[in-house]
């Protein structure tokens, strides 16, 4: 019922490529002065795509052909603007990936969407920093966004904000954050710190676990002695459901968790796989996912056109394109300024927008399990406000 332990090591990734994309983020400039590149009334605007197609690993592969579907669709939709896709192989390699881009600029692309790990959107960033021309990432590493880089994925910070306000507004501001002892662990309790803080809320308490099986053991008593302790409403558990997730929610409640009493709040999505769903200290917990009804009706039209389900990245794809053309039809031009003077999108995932800082704002809603199902007990907006919910 449970994964094995051994699935740890994968996100691991996010570590290695945290870390590599650190060096390179450092190098990178400051927006470039004036408007992004301009298009003309009814001529197609050049949209270059790296995707890591070429790559040793055949899972590579599989996302970069829904990654493309994807583009390829939210390109056919929107009508008054027309987009000219070009797909440029990265091989899942940074350096490739720079070059392509370099290439991609001189063949006449106005913004670039992808590629999809952070190490290459950063050297892509820095390799077309002189150009003007905006990087659309599928990357959710914010350490690298910023400039002329934009990171498009799921955030911790994005999630963490709404995850925080629920809470706050349902009185449960006294919140203990569970988190591994590696890099990603860290960034995460880090979003929640800055989440709970500014919703009002207290952080009653940071426990920190080894990231093993033993570690996970040995942890117990100390986060129970801390909600104890600190009189916490809430507690936040970072770990996905391919990592320390199941373990903690079926021995924390063996240990002494009144579930009903501090809430179980996830920082990852606890519908994937569904069997993490029927693990009894999950019940009556909440967690927050992209807006359901989009992305249902997105995974429709996708399954209509192309035969299959998409990848679970692919609305990242969808969404890049549609803030392109949206903002093409509605500014005449696609630099940052104007990628990020909309007030929202219209994504495959719910509404969406690209800040000045290179993050993204999602609109999300907030789930409950109960009987082993997801209920949606707070859904998404339909626009963003000044603070996004």
């Amino acid at each position: 019922m449970f994964p094995s332990f051994r699935m740890f090591r994968k996100s691991r990734r996010f570590v290695l490529l945290a870390l590599c994309a650190g060096v390179l983020a450092a190098c990178q400039v400051g927006v470039p002065g004036g408007s992004g590149p301009r298009v003309r009334a009814g001529a197609p605007i050049q949209v270059a795509l790296l995707l890591p197609y070429g790559s040793a690993s055949a899972g590579d592969e599989i996302v970069a052909r829904s990654l493309e579907n994807a583009a390829r669709l939210a390109a056919s939709e929107f009508e008054g603007v027309e987009l000219e896709i070009t797909v440029y192989n990265t091989a899942a390699d940074a350096a490739q990936a720079a070059t392509v881009a370099r290439q991609a600029i001189q063949q006449g692309a106005r913004v670039i969407v992808g590629p999809l790990r952070s190490d290459a959107a950063a050297a892509v960033g820095v390799a077309v920093s002189n150009s003007n021309v905006a990087v659309l990432s599928f990357s959710n590493n914010t350490e690298i966004a910023g400039g002329n880089v934009f990171v498009l994925g799921h955030t911790y910070d994005n999630t963490a904000a709404r995850i925080a306000s629920y809470a706050t507004r349902q009185g449960r501001n006294r919140i203990v954050i569970l988190h591994a002892q590696n890099l990603a662990g860290e960034v995460a309790r880090d979003a929640v710190q800055r989440a709970v803080a500014s919703t009002g809320g207290t952080v009653a308490g940071v426990v920190s676990y080894e990231f093993s099986q033993q570690g996970v053991v040995q942890a117990l008593p100390e986060v129970m002695s801390t909600i104890r302790s600190s009189d916490a409403t809430g507690l936040v558990i970072t770990a996905e459901a391919s990592a320390a997730l199941p373990l903690f929610a079926q021995l924390l409640p063996e240990n002494g968790l009144d579930t009903e009493e501090v809430r179980v709040m996830g920082l990852t999505r606890w519908d994937v796989p569904s069997q993490t769903l029927e693990l009894s200290g999950l019940q009556g917990g909440w967690f927050a996912l992209p807006d359901p009804d989009a992305n249902a009706a997105f995974n429709a039209r996708y399954t209509a056109a192309y035969g299959d389900a998409p990848h679970v990245l692919a609305p990242i794809a969808y969404d890049a394109m549609r803030a392109i053309a949206e903002t093409a039809a509605e500014a005449g031009a696609i630099g940052v300024a104007e990628l990020t003077a909309s007030s929202g999108f219209a994504g495959a995932n719910g509404v969406f927008r690209l800040r000045a800082d290179g993050t993204i704002e999602r609109a999300m809603a907030i789930a409950t399990v109960l009987e082993n199902q997801v209920s949606i007990i707070d859904p998404a907006p339909g626009r963003l406000g000044a603070s996004g919910f």
